[in-house]
């Protein structure tokens, strides 16, 4: 555990160094520098000079934004916050002498080091994975190699049913290209999403122009004589001809440039609550740490997702200039994403399948694009959760309401208030409100907020 007086009471000349520069790192270092002005912030990063959104590399293949558009900040922000980037990749740490060897650069000393290496794409080691046209997607390489490969091709094949599978198959539908998506569960994102939302995934999908193989696996990959793709062959023995293979089988935490040293590794690497490695003044942040006991409710070991490692980047932050350190806290789980036109949302705890003791409510608008579903506890009514295809709702409302274990009845009835800029978009309260009161024989009716209570949001 980090001790009571904080690293700046100890020495103001530290030499902070973090390993990658992406939302953990960047928002570690923001947060320090807001509390410590005297130490030496170095960020080392071989994949970017800058910090960029990695969510948004998706619209720089489709046209949408250009590179300076995924910059969260101004170039003078690393200068004026007295930041030292070093574009290069760190290949050695000898943890007792605190240096860091690095590929092209001159080794460099740390008083504090922070790995931030982040996530990269699985391998599933099948034959033909390291042919030319056959990649993952997770960063700026990753769509620079893309870019390279799928120019003038006709036809492209996604294997994985989950975000990165479907953003690249949105990514490729953008520029005409032909696109076979291969999910081996019954519909899209089996491993998350209920049935009715997959559903509802997958006729979307496949309005958009996508060849969705439903319960269809890839065995093996075959090349041309040049080694460049030529056909994948699925598990039902068919051969499908094509230029370029995304795999989207989910990412891996980046440590492999960690194994055969002193620090403590499993898939990722090793820390407690208060993000500390086995190693003294040694921590580790976002994608690429591993809570060595679960972190809260309903929450994973690795969570790869911006949003943690956001709060990652600011605990540890805290931590490292304040006078007494805090243990992690997560919170209630939520996520988003976009399934080609239609947003989700979720909230808490959303089982895939059936699980004892917890209950659904689900309901759906008749035009197939919009829905709605609830989890709640079967002996006391709370509510665990909440899935939204396809309208927006307020993430302050769900998660007071699971945190305070609200019953699904009193949630209902204050429903409106979770309605998100119905000025804009089309409420859906009222049809979600009734079909509740049809399916459970309740007469629950609610009032609608005040323009100055949503504003202000007084009313949650």
């Amino acid at each position: 555990m980090i001790e009571a007086n904080n690293y700046c009471h100890q020495s103001r000349d530290r030499h902070i160094v973090i390993i990658g520069n992406g939302i953990a790192g960047v928002t570690c270092a923001r947060t320090i520098r807001k509390k410590d002005h005297h130490a030496k912030i170095t960020l080392i990063s071989g994949e970017s000079a800058h910090f960029f959104s990695r969510t948004a590399l998706m619209y720089l293949y489709m046209g949408h934004m250009k590179y300076e558009n995924i910059k969260p900040y101004e170039d003078f922000f690393w200068q004026k916050n007295r930041f030292t980037l070093i574009q290069d990749w760190v290949t050695q740490i000898n943890y007792s002498e605190k240096r860091l060897f690095l590929d092209q650069s001159s080794p460099i000393s740390y008083d504090i080091l922070i790995v931030s290496t982040g996530s990269i794409p699985k391998k599933i080691g099948i034959e033909g994975e390291d042919l030319m046209g056959v990649q993952g997607f997770y960063g700026l390489q990753d769509l620079e190699k893309m870019e390279a490969k799928t120019r003038a091709i006709k036809h492209a094949t996604v294997v994985g049913g989950g975000l990165i599978g479907i953003e690249l198959c949105e990514m490729l539908r953008s520029r005409d290209i032909s696109v076979t998506f291969l999910v081996k569960d019954a519909h899209f994102w089996g491993s998350v999403l209920p049935e009715e939302e997959g559903m509802m995934a997958d006729r979307h999908i496949r309005e958009h122009g996508v060849d969705l193989r439903l319960n269809t696996s890839l065995e093996r990959i075959e090349g041309s004589s040049d080694g460049k793709v030529q056909n994948i062959i699925t598990d039902k023995n068919e051969t499908i001809s094509t230029q370029f293979v995304g795999m989207a089988i989910g990412v891996t935490p980046n440590v492999s440039f960690l194994k055969g040293g002193d620090l403590s590794l499993n898939d990722g690497v090793l820390i407690d609550s208060y993000f500390c490695t086995n190693i003294k003044d040694v921590f580790a942040i976002g994608d690429c740490a591993e809570f060595k006991e679960n972190p809260g409710v309903n929450r994973k070991n690795i969570e790869q997702v911006w949003y943690t490692g956001r709060m990652h980047g600011e605990t540890l932050g805290y931590n490292l200039t304040a006078d007494r350190a805090l243990p992690y806290k997560p919170g209630v789980w939520f996520n988003s994403a976009k399934f080609f036109d239609i947003e989700y949302q979720t909230y808490g705890f959303v089982p895939a399948a059936s699980r004892e003791g917890v209950h659904h409510f689900y309901w759906e608008h008749p035009g197939g694009k919009v829905g709605f579903r609830m989890t709640f506890d079967k002996h006391t009514q709370a509510l665990l959760g909440a899935n939204s295809m396809g309208m927006r709702l307020s993430h302050p409302f769900f998660d007071k309401a699971i945190k305070n274990g609200w019953k699904i009845n009193k949630v209902m009835s204050r429903l409106v208030e979770a309605d998100f800029d119905p000025e804009f978009f089309e409420s859906h309260i009222n049809e979600i409100l009734k079909a509740y009161n049809r399916r459970f024989g309740t007469q629950i009716s609610h009032q609608k907020p005040s323009f100055w209570q949503r504003l202000t949001g007084t009313s949650i």
